[in-house]
C-alpha cells in the first residue's frame, strides 16, 4: 500500500499543499513549527484514527482560515481510493468525510481504509510509560487486522463509562446495588472479547518483537513480551469469549462490586491491564536502560508493521515523525534497513538525508512546499543525500 498523492489546505498552518510522493522514500526537512509534523498528522487523520497530538478539532482549522481539506490518494494491490476530509469553523460538528466520493458518517469510518503506522518520539517511552500508551498500542494494532475490534472496544468503554457513573450514585445512596447486573452482563462480554484478541494479538507480536530485538542487540538480549490481565490468570488455549471467558469475568466484576462502589470506578478489568515486556528476565519498566527502552519501543513499532505485511499482503504507509534525530547512528540504520519495503514518510530538521536511497526531498517553510537548492520542490534523494 502506498500514497499517490496529497492535497492539504487550512489544517493548522498548511497551506496549498499538493504532492505526489515518491512510492518508497519521502523526506520533509524545515526548522521546527513549519508545518512538517502537521502534514504527517493529516496524512494519519486519513486512516481513520484520531490525532497522535490530541488535536481538538478546534484547532485542526488555521487561525486565519474559515475552512480546512485534506485529501489523500492510496492504492494496494486491488485499486486506488481518495479519503477526503472537510471542515468548517462555522459548524465544527459536522465533519464532511468521504471515501471514494461517499460520504461517511464519521472520520472513524475511514479506519481499515488506509493503513499507516506512526512513530514519534513521544513513542520511545511505549515500554517505560503509562499501561494506557500500551493498551492504546495494543488496540489500534489488533483493529488493524480484524474491524469488529475497534466497534467492541468502543462500545465498552461507553459501558465503562456509565458502570463508574452507576458505582458513584450507590455510595451516594441515589441508586441500588443491583442495578449493576445489566452493566456488568455488558462489560464481561465485551470484555471478555478485548481480552481474548489482545491476547492472540500479544502472543503474534512477541514473537516479531523478540526476532527483531535479538537483532538490534546483537544477539546479546532476549526481549519476552506477555500480555498481563487483571481478571483472568490463564488465557492460553481458550477460546470461548462468549460463554467460558465472558462468565469468568462477570464473576469477577461481581466479586469486586463492594469494592468498586467504595473506589467509585471499576478497579479490574481490560481497561487495567498492560502489555509487559522482559529483558533477559528482567522487567523493563524498572530494570531497562534508556537504550534497552528504546529499543524495545522500536521493535514493536516495526513488528506491527510486519505483522501487518504478513497478516493482510499489504505494506502500511510508515510515519516517522523526527524520530531518526532522537536515536543514534545504529538504531537508525536499523530502522532504515527494516522499512525499505514499505512507503515512508520522514520529517526531520536538518539535511541528513539516508544514503543510497531512492525518493523525494521536500523543504517546508511556513506551511508551504518551498524549493529546494536545486531550484525544484521535489529533489530525488540520491546517494549523495542531495
Amino acid at each position: 500500500m502506498y500514497i499517490t498523492g496529497i492535497k492539504v489546505n487550512g489544517f493548522k498552518n498548511l497551506k496549498d499543499i499538493s504532492l505526489s510522493p515518491h512510492q518508497k522514500l519521502n523526506i520533509f526537512c524545515g526548522d521546527n513549527a513549519q508545518g512538517k509534523t502537521n502534514l504527517i498528522e493529516a496524512v494519519w487523520l486519513c486512516s481513520g484514527v484520531r490525532s497522535f497530538r490530541s488535536t481538538k478539532d478546534k484547532n485542526m482549522i488555521g487561525i486565519d482560515e474559515d475552512t480546512l481539506e485534506i485529501a489523500v490518494r492510496f492504492k494496494d494491490s486491488i485499486r486506488e481510493q481518495e479519503a477526503v476530509i472537510r471542515m468548517s469553523r462555522q459548524n465544527l460538528k459536522e465533519k464532511g468525510c468521504t471515501l471514494n466520493g461517499v460520504r461517511l458518517r464519521s472520520v472513524s469510518k475511514l479506519f481499515g481504509s488506509l493503513d499507516c503506522v506512526v512513530f514519534t518520539p513521544e513513542d520511545l517511552e511505549l515500554s517505560k510509560g503509562s499501561p494506557d500508551k500500551r493498551r492504546q498500542f495494543l488496540d489500534l494494532s489488533a483493529a488493524q487486522l480484524k474491524n469488529s475490534f475497534k466497534t467492541v472496544s468502543d462500545k465498552y468503554e461507553q459501558v465503562l463509562e456509565q458502570r463508574n457513573m452507576l458505582l458513584k450514585s450507590i455510595w451516594t445512596g441515589r441508586a441500588d446495588k443491583e442495578e449493576l447486573d445489566v452493566w456488568d452482563i455488558q462489560l464481561s462480554q465485551l470484555g471478555a472479547y478485548v481480552t481474548l484478541l489482545r491476547y492472540n494479538y500479544s502472543k503474534k507480536l512477541a514473537v516479531y518483537a523478540d526476532k527483531l530485538y535479538r537483532e538490534i542487540s546483537g544477539g546479546r538480549e532476549k526481549l519476552i513480551l506477555e500480555y498481563s490481565s487483571t481478571v483472568f490468570e490463564n488465557i492460553e488455549g481458550r477460546t470461548d469469549y462468549k460463554n467460558d471467558l465472558a462468565g469468568e469475568y462477570l464473576e469477577c466484576l461481581r466479586k469486586n462490586r463492594d469494592e468498586d462502589i467504595r473506589l467509585g470506578f471499576t478497579g479490574k478489568g481490560v481497561h487495567r491491564d498492560d502489555l509487559l515486556a522482559y529483558v533477559d528476565g528482567l522487567s523493563a519498566r524498572e530494570f531497562a536502560s534508556q537504550g534497552q527502552n528504546r529499543s524495545i519501543a522500536l521493535v514493536l513499532k516495526l513488528a506491527q508493521a510486519n505483522i501487518l505485511i504478513d497478516e493482510t499482503g499489504e505494506a502500511p504507509v510508515f510515519l516517522l515523525d523526527d524520530v531518526l534525530s532522537e536515536l543514534d547512528p545504529s538504531r537508525q540504520s536499523f530502522v532504515l534497513s527494516k522499512i525499505d519495503n514499505m512507503q515512508v514518510f520522514i520529517t526531520c530538521c536538518d539535511e541528513n538525508i539516508p544514503e543510497n536511497k531512492k525518493g523525494k526531498f521536500y523543504r517546508i517553510k511556513g506551511g508551504r512546499i518551498v524549493r529546494g537548492k536545486q531550484g525544484k520542490e521535489e529533489n530525488n534523494v540520491s546517494s549523495s543525500g542531495k
